[in-house]
This record gives structure tokens, C-alpha cells and sequence, in this order.
């Protein structure tokens, strides 16, 4: 699933490089109105494959992973990318406070949302429109994140008090892309949730938008996540954007 202030496209290297590897890739939207909400919706999308799952998220996706996988038998494995791997009862919130002040704290603005658009408070938050680059994918040229400034999607306010369900990552085998540069989930966080889950862990030196930066390293460890999967499950590996 993808982060907030992007969309399914942010996958597009990555995919890629996946299907040349021979997997079957989907990569849904991720609403993000709310962290239940979310979550239920992706629950209903894997429950339509008959196959063995990898279930990957960047970001806030990977809240949304963590809440929505516990349950499905076909998920095999979970993968994240920079991404909140939650505790039960644990909101982004909560791991965002946590630890020193990222500087997406000063960059995001508010626009009002009608409360029946969430399951939280009614607005949603933009990363302001100049500092996308320099907070979200400093290591992507101005030209690229010019273009990804003004076509981002922005994220319920409601979806960061969202606390998680039982964590997925108990009871599945999990991945962790650690970006070394990043502005948005510090990495002194990021080590901190891949070590509670005891994933197997990438160090990527990358900022938060990996995916789009280094896609090469992201695939690498799906790869590796989908072949694993494979020896648990009867069919074949398929990594979710």
C-alpha cells in the first residue's frame, strides 16, 4: 500500500522490476480516510486472490498492512518500506511523538474534510506545496518532485489517531527497507519498529520516497520476501503497492 501525499504510480519502478522477476504485482489505492477503514478495504481486496500473499506498504501503508493482516491466511509474508509497523493499541501518531521532532511536522497544511469523509477529525493534511521535494524525496531532481508536489493525495487527520488491532507482523514473517535519509519517519524509528517485529532488515540510503528513488533495493527485498513465501505457500509470491 502507499504512503500518504502519493498513489499507487509511487510503485511503478518497483513493479517493474517485480513483474521482470515473473511475479504477479497489484497495487490498489490506499483511501486513506482512516486507519479501520483502510484496512477493511484491504482486507476485502486479498480476499478476492487465491494465492499466496506479500503484503507491502510504505509509510502510513504500512499501518495499514499491520492492521489488516493478521486474519488472512494467504499473506504469507509482510514487507515495509519506510512504514509504521504499529503495536496494538499504537497509533502513527503515537510513534511519530515518541521520537525527536521529524520536519514533516512544520512542512504539512490543513484542508477542511467533511466529517463523513473520516473516521476522525474532519480536515486532511498536504505537504505544502515548496517543501515537498526537500521533506518527502530530497534525493529525486526538482523536476520530479515538482510534478509529484501538486499530484499528491492527501491523508484524513483521522487516520493518524487510528490505534491498531493485533499486529500482523506477530504472527508473519516481516521485511524492513530502513531509509538512512529520511524526513518524515526518522530512522532511529524506523530500526526501533524493525527490531520490535524482528523483520529482516534492508538499510537503504534513501530518503522517504524510496520506492521512487531506489527501486532496485525495494524489489530486492520483495524478492526475497515472495521466494520465502513461496516455500510457505502453494503458489506464488505476490508483492501488494
Amino acid at each position: 500500500m502507499h504512503e500518504a501525499f502519493t498513489d499507487a504510480s509511487s510503485w511503478a519502478g518497483v513493479i517493474s522490476l517485480l513483474q521482470a522477476a515473473g511475479l504477479t504485482v497489484l497495487a490498489p489505492a490506499n483511501p486513506l480516510r482512516g486507519l479501520a477503514l483502510d484496512a477493511a478495504y484491504v482486507r476485502s481486496v486479498v480476499r478476492q486472490i487465491h494465492a499466496p500473499v506479500v503484503l507491502v506498504g510504505h509509510g502510513y501503508g504500512g499501518a495499514v498492512i499491520t492492521h489488516a493482516a493478521g486474519d488472512c491466511d494467504q499473506i504469507v509474508a509482510l514487507c515495509y518500506v519506510a512504514a509504521f509497523g504499529l503495536d496494538a493499541g499504537e497509533s502513527v501518531l503515537d510513534i511519530l511523538s515518541r521520537f525527536a521532532p521529524a520536519p514533516v511536522t512544520d512542512t504539512t497544511i490543513t484542508a477542511a474534510l467533511p466529517a463523513r469523509f473520516s473516521d476522525g477529525p474532519g480536515d486532511e493534511l498536504y505537504l505544502i506545496e515548496e517543501q515537498f521535494g526537500p521533506t518527502f524525496a530530497g534525493d529525486l531532481p526538482p523536476h520530479v518532485t515538482d510534478v509529484l508536489a501538486v499530484t499528491q493525495r492527501p491523508i484524513a487527520r483521522g487516520a493518524l489517531t487510528g490505534t491498531s488491532g493485533p499486529p500482523a507482523w506477530a504472527c508473519k514473517p516481516s521485511w524492513y527497507a530502513i531509509a538512512g535519509a529520511d524526513r518524515i519517519i526518522v530512522p532511529t524509528a524506523q530500526r526501533f519498529m524493525a527490531q520490535r517485529m524482528a523483520a529482516t532488515e534492508y538499510a537503504v540510503a534513501g530518503s522517504h520516497g524510496v520506492v521512487l528513488s531506489q527501486p532496485g533495493a525495494v524489489a530486492a527485498m520483495i524478492r526475497e520476501a515472495a521466494e520465502q513465501g513461496m516455500d510457505r505457500g502453494d503458489g506464488y509470491g505476490l508483492p501488494r503497492g
